[in-house]
């Protein structure tokens, strides 16, 4: 998993609440085995027109969502199914980080077991930036994991916290899974047994 410590990126709005998994990775491309593929079909109904053309109104397909790692979604993002496919998708877009003033549970810790951060912000914090993309959508944004803050960078800048659980920021610090974690620590587990073992004959 790539190691997550800090962000600087333009970001893609989607001004969308409730956007569930099935509008993220429609379910009839969940046949694919490269995670890596499933990123042309991110989004898919709402990316193409019945012809399969690309809409021009669909901020992901605009110019500059090509070199954009943060998606600025609506609330509840990620709900309806826990296919973790939806977070393979994003990721093989580019998206590093989400921001949002909510997440569904599932998706939430699909995301961080996968190394994408899903950012929660405070509604306020969240209608800044989104104000202010809305009238410059080249403006960055930094994200800071080890100080789990945001800045908006522009002359007035906006600075905001978020908060994240201890044991996922430390693995997306170290670049790890939940697996990649406890093999790390296979030592520390095998001499905790053994003077456990010990302990308990001696008790005996």
């Amino acid at each position: 998993m790539q190691a997550f410590t800090s962000l600087v990126s333009t970001a893609v709005v989607l001004p969308v609440d409730d956007v569930d998994t099935d509008q993220i990775i429609p379910a009839r491309f969940l046949k694919i085995t490269d995670r890596n593929g499933l990123g042309p079909h991110a989004f898919a109904d709402w990316r193409r027109d019945a012809s399969g053309a690309l809409r021009a109104d669909f901020p992901l397909n605009a110019t500059a969502a090509a070199d954009a790692n943060i998606l600025v979604a609506g609330r509840n993002f990620g709900c309806g199914s826990s296919r973790e496919h939806a977070v393979w998708a994003l990721q093989a877009l580019g998206i590093r980080a989400i921001m949002s003033t909510s997440f569904a549970d599932i998706f939430r810790s699909n995301a961080l077991a996968n190394g994408l951060l899903p950012v929660v912000l405070s509604e306020a914090d969240h209608g800044a930036i989104v104000r202010e993309l809305s009238r410059r959508s080249n403006v960055p944004l930094s994200i800071d994991l080890p100080d789990q803050s945001v800045t908006l960078q522009t002359d007035a800048g906006l600075r905001c916290a978020f908060a994240i659980d201890p044991f996922a920021k430390r693995c997306l610090l170290q670049g790890v899974d939940h697996l990649g974690f406890l093999l790390d620590v296979v030592p520390d587990i095998a001499a905790y047994e053994a003077s456990h073992a010990a302990a308990l004959c001696t008790t005996r």
